[in-house]
C-alpha cells in the first residue's frame, strides 16, 4: 500500500479564517486517530493573496484516502469546515499562476 501526499486547500468564508483554523487544529489529528494519515509532519501555508490555506499531508495509501469519505468522525469534520470554507482545486489557488509560489507558514497548524 503506497502511501500518498495530498494537497487540500481552503478559503475561508467571510469572517470564517479562525473558525477554519480551530477545525484545521483537529483535522490531522483525527485522520490519525482514524489511521487514515501518517506521522509525517503537515504542512500548512497561507497565500499571500487572498488568504487561502493550503494544507499539505501524507495518508496511510491510496485506501485510506478513499475509506476517509466514508468515516462518520472525518465526515463530521469535514461537514464543518464546508461551512466555512470553500474546497479549492489548485488551479483555483491564485498562486497557481505564478512559477515558485511563495506562502506564508501557518507553524501552529503543521502537526
Amino acid at each position: 500500500m503506497a502511501r500518498e501526499i495530498v494537497t487540500a486547500i481552503y478559503k475561508p468564508k467571510k469572517d470564517q479564517g479562525a473558525a477554519l483554523e480551530a477545525l484545521l487544529k483537529e483535522h490531522v489529528p483525527t485522520l490519525r486517530r482514524q489511521g487514515l494519515a501518517t506521522d509525517r509532519p503537515s504542512l500548512v501555508m497561507r497565500s499571500h493573496i487572498d488568504g487561502s490555506i493550503m494544507e499539505v499531508f501524507e495518508w496511510a495509501s491510496h485506501e485510506a484516502a478513499a475509506k476517509a469519505h466514508s468515516d462518520p468522525e472525518v465526515g463530521k469534520l469535514w461537514e464543518a469546515m464546508g461551512e466555512v470554507a470553500r474546497f479549492l482545486t489548485p488551479a483555483e489557488l491564485m498562486e497557481s499562476t505564478r512559477t515558485f509560489p511563495h506562502f506564508q507558514p501557518v507553524d501552529e497548524l503543521c502537526l
